[in-house]
């Protein structure tokens, strides 16, 4: 119950911009980073290579990402975020800790704290 009720306040949260879960992940992990190599971002994502292909593309038509020459390495390319990008990406942030915010709002500070925690040692 607790998963669904996260689902459906990703996917409200997410309805403004028209975006995919995937697609907002890719941002949000730019956003953090300024600048992947599709690889790099793929990692983040957890999803292969090729599924990550998908979703640039995906975002780079809508004008959020684009792909240029790492200055390091010519024979690679980073992604990054365009103005209009970081600008959604800012965005669906607020949004999701407006929508965390109302969730979590039932649990007393200290039971908040021991969902961080025990989070964090799920996460490590």
């Amino acid at each position: 119950m607790v998963a669904r009720r996260l689902r459906h306040a990703t996917r409200e949260a997410l309805a403004p911009w028209n975006l995919s879960p995937s697609q907002a992940r890719a941002l949000a992990a730019l956003r953090r980073h300024s600048h992947l190599r599709p690889g790099e971002l793929a990692d983040h994502l957890h999803v292969v290579p090729r599924s990550v292909t998908e979703v640039v593309d995906d975002l780079a038509e809508r004008g959020l990402v684009e792909r240029r020459p790492d200055p390091s390495d010519r024979r690679a390319t980073l992604v990054e975020l365009t103005p209009d990008g970081r600008r959604i990406a800012e965005s669906i942030a607020g949004a999701r800790t407006t929508q965390a915010e109302t969730i979590f709002a039932e649990l007393s500070p200290t039971d908040r704290r021991h969902l961080v925690r025990i989070l964090a040692r799920l996460r490590d």
